[in-house]
This record gives structure tokens, sequence and C-alpha cells, in this order.
């Protein structure tokens, strides 16, 4: 009672609904349907001109102008009016929105670009969304001047009452610090996710957008955060430890059973899918980046950063590691000034250039996560399972040793400049590798030891043709909503109308929670309506069941289940269709690069996005079975079974030859 009392007070009350309603404010409303307007006008416009082959430039930066708009909409719909000064933060935002498009109008865009803070957005290819940023310029900033900016990515802390006009109001407008001498990028990150999820791809696309926009030396690109944006930053620093010059969490949490009070293991398929964010399972990449971690003397979150050195010392790997003391969840002033000072040095320095550390020692629990420099893992022998790489290019012997554990598969970037390269003993040839057509060469483990994969069995494997587990393409279901999706609903006439009538209401329990909790509108469309080209360009999300989903029964002879009007069998079981629910994930056997959903958003819902950002892990691996007997006029949704899926997207215990070839 006294941690969960703790931890209200460190984030404030997060149930607490809105002080005023939102439900009236005609002048509001009207300032906001004008600049809509404005705003749809403005975007015809600029798709008339891309129809006749010119730049998309400009419509990109219409984003700029919608994020305004679009965050009045989102306070308004969902009740968002936390505080009366939200009201006037709303209206500033409109007021800076019209400017924006009057002046754009006119083609005289000029925003972002002097020294302060500024708010931009971008179009999210998750669901086509307008996201906000907020960008901090530092004195002396000018688009003339020569070289490239290092940049400071700062992650937030939890705010149970931030939205997009409360983030907006935080940085518009305001002054760079007078110490800065490099860009900053805050990310909004859909609010209060722990940066998981499209939340994580939040953090990349807004990155994407600064380095469009601005010469950013990729090389000195600096992460830090506190609080949940600690918890971030330990997560993103240690899941992708090449892509930052150092890392800079400031408490947050790094694991879930202690964290969350958890006492007793979870069941297999969620108990294995922690491994996909708890980061302290990843402490041996610090390793391959500098880290300086904070925590205060008195904060319960002090544990995040002292388990996570501990553990890394365990592996021989230092992270510096600042107490301040007597304090709680806060900075005090000179850990600040170390903390700062530390990531200045390590910005100056800045990542070698390619291939970048000559020695790595590089860890996994998912594909998902799968690259540290020169050396990418393409395969696992087990799901969830620790898995290590250990490299080092040694110029001067002309060597370059590799050690693997739990590892199938291997990329390995041919221009570190090496003719053959050695993998548990095995010695390979690199410089001349399958044809020298391709930038990297794969190589693969067999019972003889390690090969080279030829050019032709590559391109087999990128193309998909025998699905396996891989990067981007290895579940679990909530994998396929951290990238382009679209929903497709069933309109025909189903088998079993309670599988239907439950397929519906999850499909509108997701749109509503995807909405308010990450910032978004779901795309769905009838599945009379699915083209090739959406195939290609987006996972299927298939809501119904074979008779009224035709999507759905199309992909289902290349699914590894059988799905009848009385039956479904799967994983050596007979289910009910008209008692039991199928969610499921899976290669689209009609478009092998992108997933197939069954039946499912998001395996976490209101309940655990208000509880805690630790809560939003899987809770349905990659197949499962639901009860679907109604309680209250709602489905109990009992797990009756689930599992996840081996490498070669079977049911655990496959034959190895079917799964590699069915």
């Amino acid at each position: 009672m006294k941690y969960i009392l703790l931890v209200v007070l460190m984030f404030g009350s997060l149930l607490a609904g809105p002080t005023l309603s939102a439900q009236d404010h005609p002048e509001l409303r009207a300032s906001l349907k004008s600049l809509q307007d404005k705003i749809a006008r403005l975007t015809a416009e600029e798709l008339k001109v891309e129809a006749d082959g010119l730049s998309r430039s400009r419509r990109l930066r219409i984003a700029d102008i919608e994020v305004y708009a679009k965050a009045v909409e989102w306070m308004l719909r969902h009740d968002e009016i936390y505080k009366p000064n939200y009201l006037d933060q709303a209206k500033a935002a409109l007021e800076t929105g019209h400017q924006r498009a009057e002046v754009f109008a006119k083609k005289k865009e000029a925003w972002g670009t002097t020294p302060g803070k500024v708010i931009l957005g971008y179009y999210s290819e998750v669901d086509d969304s307008a996201q906000p940023y907020a960008l901090t310029l530092p004195d002396g900033f000018s688009l003339d001047k020569p070289g490239r900016w290092p940049l400071h990515v700062v992650l937030h802390g939890r705010a149970g009452q931030m939205n997009e006009v409360n983030f907006i109001s935080r940085h518009d407008h305001k002054s760079a610090p007078e110490e800065a001498d490099w860009i900053q990028l805050d990310v909004f990150g859909r609010t209060n996710n722990a940066y998981r999820w499209s939340g994580e791809t939040d953090v990349f696309e807004a990155l994407r957008d600064v380095q469009r926009r601005f010469r950013i030396d990729d090389k000195r690109i600096t992460l830090h955060g506190f609080s949940m944006g600690g918890a971030g930053a330990w997560h993103l620093g240690l899941h992708y430890p090449s892509k930052w010059c150092s890392v800079g969490p400031g408490a947050g949490f790094v694991d879930t059973y202690k964290y969350q009070n958890i006492e007793h293991k979870l069941p297999d398929y969620q108990d294995r899918t922690l491994g996909i964010y708890d980061a302290i399972d990843y402490a041996l990449n610090a390793y391959d980046v500098p880290i300086c971690t904070y925590g205060g003397e008195k904060d319960s979150q002090l544990v995040a950063s002292t388990s996570t050195v501990d553990a890394a010392k365990e592996l021989g790997v230092d992270i510096k590691l600042l107490i301040g003391a007597g304090m709680g969840h806060k900075f005090d002033p000179e850990s600040r000034k170390k903390f700062m000072a530390f990531h200045i040095e390590k910005s100056k320095a800045g990542r070698p250039g390619f291939p970048g550390r000559k020695t790595l020692r590089f860890t996994t629990r998912t594909l998902k996560y799968n690259s540290c420099e020169w050396i990418t893992i393409a395969g696992m022998i087990k799901q969830y399972a620790p898995t290590i790489v250990e490299g080092e290019i040694d110029y001067e012997n002309e060597t370059v040793r590799i050690t693997t554990e739990n590892v199938s598969s291997l990329w390995v970037a041919r221009g570190i400049g090496a003719e053959a390269i050695t993998i548990d003993g095995s010695i390979v040839p690199l410089a001349d590798a399958a044809r020298n057509l391709l930038p990297d060469v794969l190589y693969m483990k067999t019972a003889a030891g390690w090969e080279v994969v030829s050019y032709d069995d590559t391109r087999v494997f990128q193309e998909n043709k025998i699905p396996v587990k891989r990067h981007d393409l290895q579940g679990p279901i909530d994998d396929a909503f951290m990238s382009s999706f679209v929903c497709v609903r069933g309109t025909g006439k189903p088998w079993s109308q309670n599988q239907h009538d439950y397929a519906m209401f999850v499909l509108d329990r997701f749109e509503q929670e995807f909405d308010k909790w990450l910032r978004g509108k779901i795309r769905i469309v009838n599945d009379t309506e699915v083209t090739e080209e959406m195939m290609e360009q987006h996972h299927l999300i298939l809501f119904g069941d074979p008779a009224s989903n035709s999507i759905l029964r199309d992909v289902l002879p290349g699914l590894p289940i059988s799905w009848s009007e009385k039956s479904i069998v799967a994983d050596g079981q007979t289910f009910d269709p008209n008692k039991q629910g199928l969610a499921m994930i899976y290669p689209n056997p009609l478009q092998a690069n992108k997933y197939i959903v069954i039946n499912s958003g998001h395996t976490f819902h209101e309940e655990q996005f208000k509880a805690s950002n630790a809560q939003l892990y899987p809770r349905l691996g990659d197949f499962a079975i639901v009860d679907l007997t109604k309680e209250d006029g709602s489905y109990s949704e009992t797990i009756e079974h689930a599992t996840i899926f081996n490498g070669g997207w079977q049911f655990p215990g496959s034959d190895s030859k079917t799964a590699a070839t069915r």
C-alpha cells in the first residue's frame, strides 16, 4: 500500500477525470472547424500539385498545422479539459494553427528555422495520423550554418493529465536554454505508454522527420529521459545500442515482475514475451553504448538504476551511476550538472564511423531488436530465450571472430573489410560471398557448422517465401500495430453469429482504445474494398470468420489451422467456433512480408493503460483461443489456450521440416 501511494504521489492521479465539461465551448468548436476546413483545402491543393508530378514536401509540412487542430479535437472528444487553463491552451493552439495556415497559403512558411522552441508534426505511417513533437533550436542556429548538428532526444515522464494541447503549451514559443549548443527533440510518444508499441514508433518517426528537415550528425545523437522517460531510455537505449552516442536513463523501471509486485509466474505465453521490454535482460548491451544513469537516494525507482548497474557489472560491463543525496523522484542540481557533462562529453566524441565499434557484445530476446553495428541476428533457435553474439574485428591480425548463442542465422556487413570470418570456429567467406551482390552476407547454422547462404537462397529468405520468424515478422500479435495496418471488416454471412459478434466487439473496442490511449484513428475498410496495393503496404487485421470475411477465407489455406463451420482445429486440438473465439498473428500468405492478424487489436486494454506503463505487455502470444461466454453484456474472454509459434511459424512441437515448408 505504501508503494502504491508513492506511485500516485509521483505521477499524480492517473484516474482523475476532467474538471470541466467538453460538451459546450461553441467558440472553440467553431474555430476548430474553421481550421480543419483550411487544412482540408490546403491538402487538396497540394495533392493536386503532387498529381502533376511535383514535390510532396510542402504537403508534409501541413502536419505542422494539423497537429494544432488534432490537439483540440482529441481534447474535446475525450473530455480532457482537466484544468481551466486547458481552455486557454486550446485557444492558443488554434490561434497558432490559423496563423500557420494563412502563411502556408501564401507560400511563406518559415516556422521552425530560428532559435527557440517550436512544435512541429509529421504524418505517421502507422495510421496516417498527425503526431506532434517539440523541437528546440539553440541560440546561434541558422540553416545556413555549415556542418551537422548534434541532437538530444528527450523522453518525457508520465503525466496522467497531459494531452496534445498541454504538450504543445509546455513547449511552444519558449526560449532555448542558454547552455545548449545542440538541437533537441522532445518526443510526445502518443502520451503515456513508456515508448512501447506505436509509442516506440513515434520516437523514430519524429527522429526521421527532424533528420529530414535539418543536418543532424547521426553519430552524435544522445538519448535521455526521466521517470517514464527513464524507462523509455533504458528500453530504447539498450535495444538499439549502436543508435546513440550515449544514453541517460533517470529512474524509470526495467522489469515487470518486481516493479508490478507480481508474485506468481505468468503463463508461459506471457512470461516469455516480457523479454521484449524488460530492459534489465539487455544489460550486456551497455558494453556497446556509454550509459550514465541517475536516481534519487530516497526514490523507489532508484532500483531501476542500481539493479541494471549490478546486472551489467556481473557481465563485466560498467555503467556510470549518479545518486542524488537525500533526493526523492527528481534531480538535484549537482547531479544534473554531472549527468549532462557526461553526455556532452560523449556527444563531442561521437560514435565511430563505419563499421563502428570493432568489438561487440550484444544480446536480445526477440528478433525485433536484433542489430548492433556490423552484426545482425537473422534467426533464433528458441524464441524469447537469451540470444547473444560477440564479435571482434582485429585488423592488425586480419581476423574477424564471432561467437553466438541461440542464433540460427546471422547477417554480417560485407564492408568491414575481411576476406573471411570465423563464426563459432567455422571459417566462412565474406568479401566474395553470395556473388558479391548484396551489402550484407547471410550465414546459416547447420549440423556441420556455419555456412554462407547463396545469393539465390538469400533472396528467398528476404522475400519470406518459406515463412520464418525474422525482424519485423516475429510476433506477437501486438507487433502488428507498430507499423502501417488496416482493419478489414467482414461483410458476408458468418458461419457463427456469435463468433462474428465477438469479432465486431473486438474491433469496436480496439477503435476506441487506440483513439484514446494511442492518439490515432484506426483505418477500417470492408473486405470487399481490399486491393493488392493495400496488401503490399499494410498489415491486414481481419475481423470475422472465413464465411463473413473473404480475405480471411483466401488466406486460410496458408495458415497452420483449419476452420470450418463446425470446428477450429489448431495445435492438435479442436475448438467450437460458436463458443470459442480465435485470435492470432501470421505472415500474410498472400503478401509474405506483411502480417495478417485475426480478430484482435492490442491484447492489453483500458485497465492496463490506466494502471501502469509496465502493464502494456502482450497477453495472447501469437495464437489464442478465448471463451465467448457473455457476462454482464460483455464477453468473459477467458483464455482457454494460447501459445507462441516456433521459428518456422508453426505450433511448438511441429516437425521441423514441415515447419520450414508448409
